[in-house]
């Protein structure tokens, strides 16, 4: 493709059918190129987690046409390969998220009434939770959830505006001045290469894969206190010290039966090991004792596989229970089914951003053997309540993964590389705390951002790091998504939507979680849809006070929130 003027290059005045103010695009095309063939399109994704799709639904269902790219062969991220039921906030069933969001939710329930013999109590329950887990008011199965997504997306697979490539992975990007002009990726399987090409790029990594090869400015690790001012961060900046990640795996109980696993490699390792942390961790990691993280204390856990429930102790196994089968017809379970994401198998052993894949590849095996270990421990070694150890009957399931190791496809990921944005959200915007500080000690709401392109809310979490933080986690306020924090400082037409966006390593702590995660796509999917209809830059739809009103009214027609109102607001 010859370099043009980048306005050009959005495809401005060529011959499009109207679909109310926007235009309907071409489908997907190829175009010879020299040896290969370029793969074009209105944009191009990378990462198929909940951000990417956010961001593709947004842009198919308004005419465009887009290339998704996607590492594992499942699309949901953290919902689905990553095996994480969603962490979210209490008030999601009616506000707090786009509509779009709550819509994948019931469309998961609706999946389970169609095809699962629930009792009736349940098939009648519209606010049916599969696995009743404690940690949130929907918890099923990744397969279900990626399920859903795949009949999401399959109406513009048929009519051809949108190209999956799954298992590919972006490995290099050409760059003209500010602008991105391709991206090339290469299949896992395979090793064939793609270069595709558009007006726009998303990167929804996990990591953020797209900002050191195209250039964008980002940052990595905890920003120091005298940078952010921030009451929570550091004295000190460390770019490498970012959350500990996790390989999770389900696992179900059949009573009587011995599913023992072979004893990991290196299982000795993981029995003996004290996490290595400040303020110091309360044992051993493979225990039923963890720090708890608002207040760093040792805190007692329970587990028990069979049903009964240990006294006055959060039971891990109900904690993130993605079946429970008391809400099927009796007999369809043998067990209830469960996900472990627990903080004993959070790997805090290395961080795996800004490394080779050597490092990468070690850290990830390393994590696994972790996971393993978890289970092989639950299996022989684990204190029971009739005194005795191990639970011998509790087995892998690798089908609910759909791996051969039984782990997840892809690592848990709470923290990613971040754009340099126009603007960044810091601790004293939605820190309860610190927003007091700044203020007025009667402060109830964040603070309001002009330029909000959608909400979210979770308390700032923050796991153990990998330069040596025990947990951080304190209460934040409900907050706004601010569109200055989707924008790059200097890079035109590539955007973030994932854990990406412009936050801090504290504000990434509340800014990471499921809901947040879609609203960042699919506020990215729509800004670029309204910036090609009125023919301007991304960047000028938030500098343009007309333009920027015009946006925010835009996104609220179709199910996105940009504040939390009367009675919205809780």
């Amino acid at each position: 493709m010859q370099r043009r003027d980048f306005i050009e290059l959005l495809g401005f005045g060529g011959a499009m059918a109207t679909l109310g103010p926007f235009r309907v695009s071409a489908p997907v095309r190829s175009e010879k190129r020299g040896g290969g063939i370029a793969i074009q399109a209105d944009v191009v994704i990378a990462g198929g987690g909940l951000g990417g799709v956010a961001a593709a639904l947004a842009l198919l269902r308004n005419g465009q046409s887009v290339i998704l790219a996607e590492t594992t062969d499942w699309l949901g991220g953290q919902m689905t390969s990553q095996a994480v039921p969603p962490d979210e906030h209490q008030w999601i069933e009616t506000h707090g998220a786009p509509q779009s969001y709550r819509d994948i939710r019931n469309r998961i329930r609706d999946y389970y009434r169609a095809n699962y013999p629930l009792t009736e109590k349940e098939k009648n329950n519209p606010l049916l939770n599969p696995g009743s887990g404690a940690v949130s008011r929907l918890c099923h199965e990744p397969a279900v959830a990626e399920t859903v997504i795949r009949q999401m997306l399959a109406p513009y697979l048929s009519n051809g505006r949108l190209l999956l490539l799954m298992e590919y992975t972006a490995v290099s990007a050409t760059v003209s001045g500010n602008t991105v002009t391709t991206i090339t990726v290469k299949s896992e399987r395979s090793g064939e290469q793609q270069q595709l090409e558009a007006p726009f790029f998303i990167d929804a990594t996990e990591l953020g894969d797209l900002l050191p090869m195209t250039g964008t400015e980002y940052i990595t690790g905890a920003e120091s206190k005298g940078v952010t001012g921030e009451l929570h961060a550091p004295d000190l900046a460390d770019t490498q010290n970012n959350q500990a990640f996790t390989m999770c795996f389900a696992m179900d109980y059949v009573g009587g039966a011995d599913h023992v696993i072979p004893k990991p490699a290196n299982y000795n390792y993981w029995r003996n090991y004290v996490p290595r942390l400040q303020p110091a961790w309360s044992g051993k990691l493979l225990d039923l004792q963890y720090s708890q993280p608002q207040t760093l204390q040792p805190k007692q856990l329970g587990f028990v596989p069979d049903g009964r429930e240990p006294d006055g102790v959060l039971n891990l196994w109900n904690y993130r229970r993605i079946i429970s089968r008391k809400n099927f017809e009796e007999g369809f379970y043998q067990s209830d089914i469960t996900i472990v994401n627990w903080p004993q198998n959070d790997y805090m052993d290395g961080n795996i951003i800004d490394v080779t894949p050597e490092v990468f590849k070690k850290h990830v095996d390393e994590s696994k053997q972790l996971s393993l270990s978890l289970l092989y421990w639950l299996q022989t070694e684990v204190p029971r309540p009739d005194g005795g150890k191990g639970w011998p009957g509790l087995r892998l399931r690798k089908d609910i993964t759909g791996t051969a190791d039984g782990m997840a496809k892809y690592p848990y990921v709470r923290e990613s590389r971040r754009i340099k944005a126009m603007f960044t959200v810091l601790e004293e915007h939605v820190g309860a705390e610190n927003r007091k500080m700044v203020a007025g000690a009667g402060v109830h709401k964040s603070a309001a951002f002009f330029d909000s392109a959608g909400t979210g809310y979770y308390h700032i979490d923050l796991h153990p790091g990998t330069g040596g933080d025990n947990y951080i986690d304190f209460p934040s306020l409900p907050f706004q998504i601010p569109l200055g924090a989707l924008l790059p400082v200097r890079m035109k037409n590539i955007f973030p939507a994932n854990k990406n966006i412009g936050t801090t390593h504290i504000t990434n702590g509340c800014y990471r979680l499921h809901p947040v995660e879609w609203s960042i796509g699919e506020a990215v999917g729509m800004l670029l849809v309204f910036a090609k209809a009125n023919k301007v830059l991304p960047a000028t739809v938030r500098k343009d006070p007309v333009l920027l009103k015009q946006f925010q009214a835009f996104i609220k027609t179709q199910g996105l929130e940009t504040e939390w109102a009367t009675p919205g607001y809780p």
